[in-house]
């Protein structure tokens, strides 16, 4: 299926419905260059970093944290963090989490790292 920005409204909790494995984004729009995706979570991720791009959290329902080497961040609805490129972290939740990922298109989940059971397929870049 081809992603692009359609000018259509879209219904997130709908969307949601379609996520069935944590960790595994699917991609809603395309906005420029960047996808919008939504994502469900749950346990720790892998720690990781992404060379070239930023990287924005908007939780949607439930909280979790992301934590950094030298500080942790808690998010829950209504706030956002933006995980600048280059920057060692992991989002941790100890409970489900619904949550809107903004990333460049083509970007893996795990950056850096290649995890057998986290790293989930990509697109490539058009």
């Amino acid at each position: 299926m081809d992603i692009a920005a359609t000018g259509r409204a879209l219904h997130l909790a709908r969307e949601l419905l379609g996520v069935t494995e944590h960790w595994r984004p699917r991609t809603l729009a395309a906005l420029n260059d960047h996808e919008v995706k939504v994502v469900k979570f749950q346990g720790e991720f892998v720690w990781h970093l992404h060379e070239e791009e930023d990287e924005l959290f908007v939780p949607l329902r439930g909280a979790f944290r992301v934590e950094f080497r030298d500080h942790v961040e808690h998010l829950e609805p209504g706030k956002v963090l933006v995980v600048p490129r280059g920057v060692e972290h992991r989002p941790v939740a100890d409970a489900e989490v619904e949550c809107l990922l903004v990333q460049r298109a083509g970007v893996r989940n795990t950056g850096n790292v290649e995890h057998a059971t986290l790293t989930a397929p990509t697109a490539p870049r058009g």
